[in-house]
């Protein structure tokens, strides 16, 4: 446990130490800004049942972050030190891949986390200026935190195994963003498809990521929805680790 923490911090740090950690949360913070502005516009005056959350869910302000602040934070997670050869000094000491997997990811979804916290400043503004609490209670607070966890977690997933293919970090981030639209393609599949009993249908069902965010930001906790996400993540975290392990085999 102690090694974990040592490489979880020594990312960490890389991420708060480095002007390109700050510029990615100047750039969560503008969109999620811009997107709660478009919102405030868009209502006006009318009331509405919907809890912000849900609303700032169906924008497209959320997905634009989700695919390009992944590619760009995990993008330099094996393939800088690959490029740089720290990559095999690091594997020569007596670490095991999956604790070097296990810390790059945990650190990449921690400061991924820390990004969002500005949502929270632009909810209680929203709140002050307004006189409501729709959507500020504890439950939907934690169901939308919750969402972006695990949607930052799959995707991050994705960004982890598109570093561990190359040295390019430039390439990394194109793989990694062509795995994260193909996945959110998906999404727009599962709603266009017609709700039926076949296999095919409900296998694309699960991939049905507007209605899980929905959820999540209404405060539903799905077991389903949460069942797929942990399962997608680990999936692409086991394809990271054999591709690290495959060193071994050359």
């Amino acid at each position: 446990m102690r090694i974990f923490w040592t490489l979880f911090r020594r990312e960490l740090g890389t991420f708060f130490l480095s002007l390109t950690g700050y510029v990615i949360i100047a750039a969560v913070t503008l969109l999620t800004g811009l997107s709660f502005v478009v919102l405030v516009q868009n209502l006006g005056t009318s009331p509405t049942p919907m809890p912000l959350t849900e609303i700032f869910y169906r924008t497209y302000f959320f997905w634009l972050i989700v695919l390009l602040a992944s590619p760009i934070i995990t993008m330099r997670l094996f393939a800088a030190e690959k490029a740089s050869g720290t990559f095999e000094t690091l594997m020569t000491t007596p670490v095991g891949d999956l604790q070097v997997v296990v810390a790059k990811f945990a650190a990449a979804l921690f400061f991924y986390m820390c990004a969002w916290l500005p949502l929270l400043a632009c909810l209680y503004v929203l709140r002050y200026f307004t006189h409501q609490s729709v959507g500020m209670d504890a439950g939907t607070l934690g169901g939308m935190f919750l969402g972006i966890f695990l949607t930052g977690g799959l995707f991050l997933s994705l960004g982890c195994f598109a570093s561990s293919l190359t040295k390019s970090q430039m390439a990394a981030a194109m793989i990694s963003f062509v795995l994260g639209v193909s996945l959110f393609a998906l999404g727009f599949l599962a709603e266009a498809i017609p709700t039926v009993t076949g296999w095919q249908s409900q296998v694309i069902a699960y991939f049905g990521l507007f209605q899980q965010m929905g959820d999540f930001a209404r405060g539903v906790l799905d077991t389903r929805a949460v069942v797929f996400y942990l399962s997608a993540t680990f999936f692409f975290l086991f394809l990271t680790l054999r591709v690290v392990e495959s060193r071994r085999w050359k």
